[in-house]
């Protein structure tokens, strides 16, 4: 049996129900409060953009700082850079600009935390709690970065509020998808093991789930353990 993506390539049941395993693993959804700055996590979904203009209308942040610069997941997409593209989106939504800044140089996950620490301490902010916003899927692994990097602030993580199906229809490219969630695992993993973060446990079901993705051929984000996980 095959599940259809409207426009888009079918997957196997099989390989949909692991996709599914992988994607409730790297949610976090915390429950959410007001904090002092929001981090919106660039990436190839500008659905983050919107997630954080929404958060803002409802009072959770006055702040919020979009990082990212281009991969060659992205480029094509943002050309002018990830958050300079996230601020647009987001200004389209109604956040202010004088709510926005932005990082424009990271290049992974652990860059985005970096760069906007020191964006923020540039202009004397010493936040105490933060809610990063991402990808629904890259939640773990960035509140494990964020954690390690940013230690003794209250760190938070949501994603847009849509099961897999739904999120794939918007992204319209279910195989991009299955491929960032192998190579999301395989990062949370490796700088696990690095001491980059904290070490992680990978349920057994889920491992098992990855290395069949693996198999299928959902190999296109892994990367060799030599250097910092990109994102």
């Amino acid at each position: 049996m095959a599940v259809a993506f409207s426009g888009a390539t079918e997957w196997s049941s099989a390989v949909r129900a692991d996709v599914e395993t992988l994607w409730r693993f790297h949610r976090i959804d915390d429950e959410l409060r007001p904090v002092d700055v929001a981090v919106g996590l660039g990436s190839h979904d500008g659905g983050v953009a919107v997630h954080t203009a929404e958060l803002y209308h409802r009072g959770l942040f006055p702040l919020v700082v979009f990082t990212g610069a281009n991969a060659p997941t992205t480029v094509e997409r943002f050309p002018r850079g990830e958050a300079v593209h996230f601020r647009e989106i987001a200004l389209e939504h109604g956040v202010p600009d004088e709510a926005i800044r932005i990082e424009t140089r990271a290049t992974n996950t652990v860059q985005n935390i970096d760069h906007t620490r020191t964006l923020l301490a540039a202009e004397g902010i010493t936040p105490r709690s933060v809610l990063i916003v991402s990808r629904p899927y890259q939640q773990r692994r960035a509140q494990a970065i964020a954690a390690h990097r940013w230690p003794g602030v209250d760190i938070l993580c949501t994603g847009a509020p849509q099961d897999l199906a739904t999120y794939v229809q918007h992204i319209g490219e279910p195989d991009r998808v299955a491929t960032m969630l192998v190579g999301d695992t395989q990062r949370l993993d490796l700088q696990g093991r690095s001491g980059e973060i904290a070490p992680q446990q990978i349920p057994a079901d889920v491992h098992a789930a990855y290395q069949r993705l693996i198999d299928a051929g959902y190999t296109g984000r892994l990367i060799t353990p030599r250097t910092d996980a990109q994102r």
